[in-house]
């Protein structure tokens, strides 16, 4: 009979082979200097899809194409800087949380070909926010002060941790999914990009709930409980980093703050998208027994309730 011990063993033997068989170079993998990746900020091919939060804003779609094009290669740069921020502190945090694992633990073979994938990712990013032009800060300076301290909590407290990188990958992953089904034309070089992340960081995100599925259930009354609030609310705040741009550099490229409070989340679409982006992360947390009464009225409260997901992955349109 296995044991719930094995099936995690088993699950990260199968995610470390896939690493192994399936991965991407920075620099072998995007031809940087193919005239196709070429970088003008006027091609329409920057302008933002509907399926971006900003994309689908009526303010956006009444602006000139040239503007369009203008603020949709900012957007990319600047949600690209953010995920090299992220990732950053997430190899921080993992390579802290990897120091103690005693031998012939599997989680070092998987996490640190997840780390080496991140860097490539890091790698990959700020060339690309290079050779945009566009000099972007990313996230917030607070989030960026707090940078200095997050990786410690791989080692003090993994399940908060590992918990903030489900906060991070998740929303940015069902964006970026959205934005490749839709179909709409966007430039090559963005696309790769995005191709590449999605692809790895399934991987990662299997990772951290099959960590958490693992570790959580066997924890005690006071922990879990505890956990079960701070969930919800590393979720919403670790989410807004990854989304909501900063409102200085918003409106610094033109985008005024009434469009961006709209968006990010005060419109029904706002919060309705607010809602999807969690789906995937609320089955997660009903399974493993952080759904409670205590931390429900959190997760109303956060504005991040609602339907948890059939399936990860599950595309927003079906998540109401």
């Amino acid at each position: 009979m296995t044991t719930g011990r094995e099936t995690y063993h088993e699950r990260l033997q199968t995610l470390s082979e896939a690493s192994v068989h399936i991965h991407f170079d920075a620099f072998t993998d995007i031809d940087w200097d193919n005239p196709d990746h070429a970088i003008d900020p006027t091609d329409p091919r920057w302008v933002l899809p509907a399926a971006d939060p900003l994309g689908g804003h009526p303010w956006y779609r009444e602006q000139p194409l040239e503007v369009r094009a203008r603020i949709g290669l900012w957007r990319y740069a600047n949600i690209v800087k953010v995920g090299m921020q992220f990732e950053n502190v997430l190899i921080r945090g993992v390579m802290d949380y990897l120091f103690a694992l005693r031998n012939q633990n599997p989680e070092f073979r998987y996490l640190t070909h997840e780390v080496t994938e991140e860097c490539h990712h890091t790698q990959m990013f700020q060339e690309f926010v290079n050779r945009s032009g566009a000099d972007v800060p990313g996230g917030r300076r607070s989030f960026r002060v707090m940078s200095r301290f997050l990786p410690l909590a791989g080692s003090l407290v993994p399940e908060s941790f590992f918990t903030g990188v489900l906060a991070g990958e998740e929303p940015i992953d069902h964006l970026q999914k959205a934005i490749l089904r839709s179909g709409e034309d966007m430039h090559p070089l963005m696309r790769r990009l995005m191709q590449i992340h999605v692809a790895e960081e399934a991987r990662h995100i299997s990772f951290a709930h099959e960590f958490l599925r693992a570790k959580v259930p066997g924890f005690g009354r006071a922990r879990k409980g505890a956990l079960s609030i701070a969930f919800p609310l590393i979720m919403r705040v670790l989410g807004d980093v990854i989304v909501v741009p900063d409102r200085k550099t918003a409106e610094a490229i033109g985008v005024p703050h009434w469009v961006i409070k709209d968006i990010f989340w005060k419109s029904p679409e706002g919060e309705k998208l607010l809602r999807d982006l969690f789906a995937d992360v609320r089955t997660l947390a009903e399974d493993i027994g952080l759904m409670n009464k205590a931390s429900r009225p959190v997760w109303k409260a956060l504005r991040i309730d609602g339907r948890p997901s059939r399936y990860r992955g599950e595309p927003s349109r079906l998540t109401v």
